[in-house]
Formats: structure tokens, sequence, C-alpha cells
């Protein structure tokens, strides 16, 4: 196809098995996507959650950085809040210093969101239900609803965000981006005139990306700054178009990308045929629901479990805008749905994620995947 094709994984738990097992299976992933011809492997960032071991995107970047040779490695992303700018500089540029010319370091704004806010993007029970519409071929539901509003479900948001030792106090995203630029490139200059410099970032290849799902801070930070900007259509699938609009209306040029470069992900499962792929995907609307419950996000279910799951009517409201947007099929049926994500969004590359229970099949959807998008 006619974009570079790349892979987001959370480090996934299934149930019944445990997190030890889910970062073997990345890592194993990793070096299996390398094979397939990816371009980029990016591991996401979460906490207190039982279905994901990813939560520390620096480590586990470093450890598929050795595992593998040629595939570029990276966050997908780095929640900022819960870091100073220079410490996040240095574990990147550290991890590059050892692997040059394969490091992404991905920044994201969650930390930095409070729970109000959260539940503005990702689920409101006040959410009015606005119903999907298509673009040129491409799904846009409406705003999601869910249970992040709720008095109970925030408490527990805030005692988290302490316990990562976010800060209280409002922090302006632009330019805790432009203090990691600084520290990647000539260094950070204090309101007072001193220069401080972090040799283990300094000059290294690290190349930077914001992650957003809005047409919020993130996106207008990428833009400004002229960085390359990956907006979440697998999060956020009703404001992807916004996110990339106000990317582009912000972009300045910079000497590393004249141009806007937009990478675009998508959730996808793929099979040989349709009905095995639909079958592999029927638990993804229940693990969806943990985290839009508020609960974070449960280890993977099983078959068996998914159909054991009683749904109802306001349950399904809660996740229908992700499970209507996951490209479910053959990789010709998926291929033709990223085909239109692409066309839709203008993405200059794709970024897809899949969970699955069983490991083999997860390997296999993005073996297939490639042999029909990348070969």
């Amino acid at each position: 196809m006619s974009v570079p094709l790349s892979i987001l994984d959370l480090a996934p738990v299934a149930s019944g098995r445990g997190p030890a097992a889910a970062l073997r299976e990345t890592v194993e992933l990793a070096q299996r996507a390398e094979q397939f011809g990816y371009r980029r492997f990016w591991v996401a960032e979460h906490h207190f959650a039982s279905g994901v071991a990813s939560s520390s995107p620096a480590v586990l970047s470093a450890i598929i950085a050795g595992a593998t040779s040629a595939i570029r490695v990276g966050s997908g992303a780095v929640l900022l809040g819960y870091y100073t700018p220079v410490s996040v500089a240095e574990q990147f540029g550290t991890v590059a210093l050892a692997h040059p010319g394969r490091v992404d370091l991905g920044l994201g704004r969650s930390g930095l969101v409070r729970a109000k806010d959260l539940a503005k993007l990702f689920g409101s029970t006040s959410a009015p239900q606005v119903p999907s519409r298509t673009v040129d071929g491409l799904v846009i539901p409406g705003r999601p609803k869910g249970a992040l509003d709720r008095p109970e479900v925030q408490r527990r948001f805030e005692a988290g965000h302490r316990l990562l030792g976010a800060r209280e106090d409002e922090v302006d995203y632009g330019v805790q981006v432009r203090q990691i630029l600084a520290f990647l490139t000539t260094g950070h200059t204090d309101d007072d005139g001193h220069l401080f410099q972090a040799p283990s970032a300094q000059g290294t290849d690290t190349q930077l990306w914001v992650l957003g799902s809005s047409a919020g801070p993130s996106a207008k930070a990428a833009g400004e700054l002229g960085l390359p900007f990956t907006a979440n259509y697998h999060v956020s699938p009703s404001s992807v178009l916004e996110a990339v609009a106000a990317y582009r209306a912000a972009f300045v040029p910079s000497e590393a990308f004249p141009e806007p470069y937009v990478m675009v992900s998508a959730d996808v499962v793929v099979a040989e045929d349709t009905a095995t792929a639909r079958e592999l995907a029927r638990p993804y609307g229940q693990w969806v629901l943990s985290i839009r419950s508020g609960e974070g996000a449960i280890p993977f279910p099983t078959a068996e479990e998914a159909a054991a799951f009683e749904w109802t009517d306001q349950l399904r409201s809660l996740v229908a805008d992700r499970v209507e947007t996951q490209f479910v099929g053959t990789s010709g049926e998926v291929a033709e749905k990223l085909d239109t994500l692409r066309r839709v969004t203008g993405a200059d590359e794709l970024m897809v994620t899949t969970i699955t229970h069983e490991h083999a099949a997860r390997i296999r959807s993005f073996e297939l995947l490639a042999k029909e998008w990348i070969d």
C-alpha cells in the first residue's frame, strides 16, 4: 500500500495469564514485527490496570531495542504529567545512545489532564447520544458515553494521579514539550539565563512525536513546533478529523519536518476468514467497557468469557464508538478500511494495535496484514 505501517502495543495481559507472560509476548511480537516489515514498534503507558503490563515505556523500549536490530522502537506515549521533561529526555536519549537511528519518543498529555477533562474526552454519563456519521466511507461516531464523570471514579482517578507524582498545579503542555526538545538539542536555558545540558540526551537522534486525541493542546504544540503528530482514531474516533485539522492549521515548518507529518492509529483484528476474526474480536467490547466504567482495563477475556457476558442496551452504548470503529476481517477487508482511514485523514503513516486472547492469533493478525499491506 502507499504509506508505512507501524504497531502500537499495550503488552496486554490475557485472562488466565500474568504480566510476565504479557511482557515476554510483547518482546516476541516486536521481533516478529521486524521480520514482517513494520516500520515502528511503540509501547503504551498505563497504570493501575490489571489487563495492561506496559507501564514503563522507556524501560520496555530499551528491552525491545536490545531484542531487535532494525525496527524503530519507542513510546506511544509517555504520559508527560508524571515526569519532568529532563528525565524523559535523558531516559530516551540513553536508549538512543545505545541504539542510534532507532528511537522514537512519543509524548502524551494524559498525565496532565484532570478527571473532569478526561471525562469530556473519553466518557461521560451526561454526554448526549449523537449518531455516527460517515465521512467519505470512514465512520466517525458521536462523542462516547461512559462513567468517568461519576464522583467515585473521579476520586479514584485523582488518587492514582497523586500516587504517580502528577503535579497539582496547572502545567502548560507546550512548555513541557519545548523543554524536552531543548534537552535533545542545545540544552535548556532557565529564566535566570542558566544553561542546563543533559549529556545523555543532547545531540542524540531521538525522534520526538506528539500524540493527541482532540483538537487541543497536543495538536497545537505539535504543529507549532514542527513535530510529527499521531492522531488516536483507536482511542477517540469521534475527534480524529478535528485533531488532524488542528495540527495542520497550527503547523510551522521545522528543519526535520518542512511539511506536516501525520500518523493515525486504528484497532484491528485480522484472520484467514471473517468469521474467525469476529470471534477473536468478540471480547473487545467487554474489555473497553472495563475502561469506560473507570475500573481500568481488565485482563483480556477469552471468547467463552465474552460469550457469557450479559449485555444491556445501556452497556452497549458505552462502547459503541470503539466497537463500531474496530477494523475486523480478512487481510483484504481490513486493508481496505485502513486505506479509507488513510485517505480521509490524509495520513502519511498508519499505526495499528491488536488485542486477542491467544498470543499466536495476535502474531498471525499482524503477519496477515503485513503480507497484504507491506509486501
